[in-house]
């Protein structure tokens, strides 16, 4: 192989990575991007889950759901889960990233594995 089609097979692969990669991480976090399993229907009911507080209605939405997210939130935190949503939506994300650490979410450690950052997407 040629210095010259690796250099080229190096760069392609650089450019597929920083297409690909940001797409699929991106909502993590970022309430404004919308994940793969979003819907107009889901986002409504899990918004409305957040506003008024309703541990049930979110959990209800996350059956079948596999991630920290569901092993960490219960009826006793749910009011800090919905508080760091907010101030996600809200564009304070480093607020929103301290409740999340302190629940035990998205601390990029491996503990926290990321999972369920946003979890109405």
């Amino acid at each position: 192989m040629t210095t010259k089609s690796m250099i080229l097979g190096v760069a392609a692969l650089a450019v597929a990575g920083s297409i690909l990669v940001p797409s699929v991480l991106a909502y993590k976090g970022d309430p404004k991007v919308q994940g793969p399993n979003y819907s107009v229907e889901r986002h409504e009911a899990m918004e409305k889950a957040f506003e008024t507080n309703n541990y049930n209605a979110w959990k209800s939405l996350m059956e079948g759901k596999t991630g920290r997210v569901t092993q960490v939130v219960n009826a006793s935190n749910f009011s800090k889960f919905a508080k760091a949503h907010e101030l996600s939506e809200q564009g304070k994300l480093d607020e929103a990233q301290a409740i999340r650490k302190e629940l035990g979410l998205g601390l990029k450690n491996g503990s926290g594995r990321g999972q369920g950052a946003n979890c109405n997407r």
